[in-house]
């Protein structure tokens, strides 16, 4: 079953389980696939099928069983013991996202941060940050499995190069390089790299022009209705 999971359902599973969190905390038992659905902005035959395809048993009438679909989920998404993380490059973003309280919540524990700065080394922090070479033996002794880069633009690809050395397979970047991995691309990868780029000035670029569209729709649609008006006797 589990061999059919693609991204989107892994993304949609990680949302699911926020919503039950929230929703098991308020008291409730059991859940109905079009509270999930309305919750997360999908049909409720989409979280039907979903849970299908991951096995979870439910029916229409009397709904899915909130702990079994949170035991499940956090199966499959490996959150039963705390997933360890790194940050490369402790600037401004990086130092944030050391110190979000949410990563905690959602079973995620940054246990270090690298930096080639001598400034910002700091062994005995909570988490510590430490010299970038330091890295390929701290990832291996940690079996660290994803990084998060926050480096310059300029040392993205180095960095991410020595990443990839290091055997750590994950990596969501914060950069705006748009990092791949050319073993992947064009032989076989040992490390077999998984990479999200997230580019902040293009989303909010995007944000921009979808809050132009929108607004030039209600403006049409607010003339559109002014014209079709009369006025009264």
């Amino acid at each position: 079953m589990e061999s059919k999971i693609n991204r989107g359902i892994v993304l949609r599973l990680a949302k699911y389980l926020r919503v039950l969190h929230k929703l098991k905390g308020m008291g409730f038992v059991k859940v109905f696939s079009n509270n999930l659905g309305d919750a997360i902005g999908v049909t409720p035959a989409v979280v039907r099928k979903d849970f299908s395809i991951i096995g979870i048993p439910g029916n229409k009438r009397g709904g899915y069983n909130i702990d079994v679909i949170v035991e499940e989920i956090e199966r499959i998404l490996g959150k039963e013991e705390s997933q360890p993380i790194i940050v490369l490059g402790c600037g401004k973003i990086g130092q944030a996202l050391m110190g979000y309280a949410e990563f905690a919540r959602e079973g995620i524990q940054v246990i270090a941060g690298f930096d080639s700065n001598p400034e910002k080394f700091d062994p005995d922090a909570t988490p510590p940050v430490l010299p970038i070479e330091q890295l390929p033996d701290f990832a291996a002794e940690h079996m660290i499995k994803v990084a998060i880069l926050t480096v310059p633009d300029n040392a993205a690809t180095d960095v991410f190069e020595l990443v990839t050395a290091s055997g750590i397979p994950g990596v969501l970047n914060f950069t705006s390089v748009d990092l791949k991995c050319s073993k992947c691309e064009y032989e076989d990868c040992a490390v077999r790299c998984i990479i999200q780029n997230v580019n902040i000035g293009l989303e909010i670029e995007n944000l921009f022009y979808l809050v132009r569209m929108k607004e030039a729709d209600l403006l049409e649609s607010g003339g559109s209705r002014t014209e079709t008006q009369s006025p009264s006797a």
